[in-house]
């Protein structure tokens, strides 16, 4: 499929044992033109040979900023129309691009669109509590595809947040009033290792407790907003 130019963020830090399978499934897709934005976050391992082993990549390097801080130096440097992102460790199936641009084309009021994933286990990994047998929809950074223009509405993401900073930046987007939608096609291979994040359950509830709190106080602050202004144009 042709179409405007989009723009793939891949954040990594010290992933040399994945890295390349995601690029490849990248290389992959049915969808073109991409740019491919690989942003090293302070890695220590052979993630910079891996990525720059790979001519037609944008390589950058940055001293350790968290997950959130490499996402958003790829946002900053990105060229396309539309943005999507693949964690290190993750794969796309070929179609993943050109269904969710397709999507977009169609619903132009839509903002940004998400798909279902397929987890795996690496081998002699225990399956833990968060793992899911059947294919399911996923809100997570790598199965989504937005447009450009809706991080000057929604900003970027928190870096304040390592461990819900897209629950976070999700609930901005809602409150912003963004259209999204989730095709039930499972577009992602979502790996379970012993590295993964989500295994820090404990602060990830903390984190999206935080998140929540902090739509709701926006919504608030909103309506009184508007209840103010209300008042104000009666008395005026």
């Amino acid at each position: 499929m042709q179409g405007p130019l989009l723009s793939v963020i891949i954040p990594v830090y010290n992933g040399e044992r994945y890295l390349a399978e995601s690029i490849q499934s990248v290389l992959a897709q049915d969808y073109r033109p991409i740019e491919i934005i690989v942003v090293d976050d302070g890695s220590t391992d052979g993630t910079a040979e891996i990525a720059r082993f790979y001519k037609n990549i944008r390589y950058l390097f940055q001293k350790n900023k968290g997950l959130s801080g490499a996402r958003n130096t790829g946002i900053a440097a990105a060229q396309g129309e539309f943005l999507a992102f693949l964690d290190a460790d993750d794969m796309w199936m070929p179609e993943k691009l050109s269904r969710q641009v397709s999507y977009l084309a169609q619903h132009p009021d839509v903002g940004f669109v998400y798909a279902h994933r397929r987890m795996i286990i690496e081998e002699g990994v225990k399956t833990p509590s968060w793992y899911i047998e059947h294919d399911s929809p996923g809100l997570i950074p790598s199965t989504l595809v937005a447009r450009k223009n809706i991080f000057e509405t929604v900003g970027y993401y928190n870096p304040d947040y390592k461990f819900a900073e897209n629950a976070e930046w999700l609930a901005r987007a809602r409150d912003a009033g963004i259209p999204m939608a989730v095709l039930p096609e499972t577009l992602l291979i979502y790996r379970v290792h012993d590295r993964n994040l989500t295994h820090h359950l404990d602060e990830m509830r903390h984190d999206v407790l935080r998140a929540l709190k902090s739509s709701i106080d926006r919504q608030r602050s909103k309506g009184q907003t508007k209840k103010s202004t209300s008042l104000d144009e009666e008395q005026g």
